[in-house]
């Protein structure tokens, strides 16, 4: 198995993408760091990797605490010894237009999309860079990020145009150690939080959720949303050793929504 050797730390793994990256890296033999505020669920995600026959262990912990950051990582070095991948997923959002938006809305997403993805990010390179092992760096960012404009708020883009950009800094400045860094930009992706908000954009709009999941598959040009393991093969790819020349880049998984 291409990662056997490799230890990873996914955050926001207790359900959606997180919980498919975290699956999926441990079944190429990755010994897997599930953390996420959600302490019965990422428990579970560590449950199912076990009974698969690979090692995992679960932290509880908020992301958009720099405190509980450095404490997930302190628990992964005290069970494996080292991190090698970093799978930085963790994210929150709501549905609101910008004139709805609040102070509070933005402070809340910032606060976990934006620098909580960015120290996760700095603690775990410090660690690669220690190790002097490199690593891989995979922010899941979102197409949002490019400017779509069916994204579920502003303050929700703008957080993750942010993780676009601190994507490419770190790439050119970690590069030096071997650390590649790349983002995954998903599309619709049919998760629990996605459905959070579809659910109240139906209600604003007055229209079933049906319909409303029919319309928005109609303008995808491959005719259909993400599931969570579409992310989980990217985010794989860019863990593995096919992806060991590939750096700062942010990579569309959309079903062609966004084609740049």
């Amino acid at each position: 198995m291409s990662l056997s050797d490799k230890v990873a730390l996914v955050t926001g793994a207790a359900q959606g993408m997180g919980r498919a990256i975290a699956i999926r890296l441990a079944s190429e033999g990755a010994s897997v760091v599930a953390t996420d505020i959600n302490g019965r669920l990422v428990e579970q995600t560590t449950i199912d990797i076990r009974e698969l026959g690979h090692d995992a262990i679960a932290v509880e912990a908020d992301i958009g605490d720099v405190e509980d950051i450095d404490r997930v990582v302190v628990e992964a070095l005290n069970a494996f010894g080292r991190i090698d991948i970093l799978v930085n997923n963790a994210g929150v959002t709501r549905h609101a237009d910008i004139m709805d938006l609040t102070v509070e809305d933005w402070d809340r997403i910032h606060r976990v999309n934006a620098r909580g993805a960015f120290f996760c990010l700095q603690r775990a390179a410090r660690e690669m860079i220690d190790s002097g092992r490199g690593g891989r760096i995979i922010n899941i960012a979102s197409i949002a990020g490019k400017g779509y404009s069916g994204t579920s708020n502003a303050a929700y883009a703008a957080s993750k145009g942010a993780v676009l950009a601190m994507t490419q800094i770190a790439a050119h400045q970690l590069g030096g150690y071997d650390i590649n860094v790349n983002a995954i930009c998903p599309g619709r992706t049919l998760t629990e939080m996605s459905r959070a908000t579809a659910v109240q954009r139906s209600q604003d709009l007055g229209i079933p959720l049906d319909e409303l999941e029919e319309q928005r598959n109609a303008i995808i040009p491959i005719g259909r949303a993400n599931e969570p393991e579409d992310i989980a093969e990217m985010a794989m790819f860019l863990a593995g050793p096919g992806s060991r020349n590939i750096t700062g880049q942010a990579f569309n998984v959309d079903g062609g929504l966004v084609m740049h």
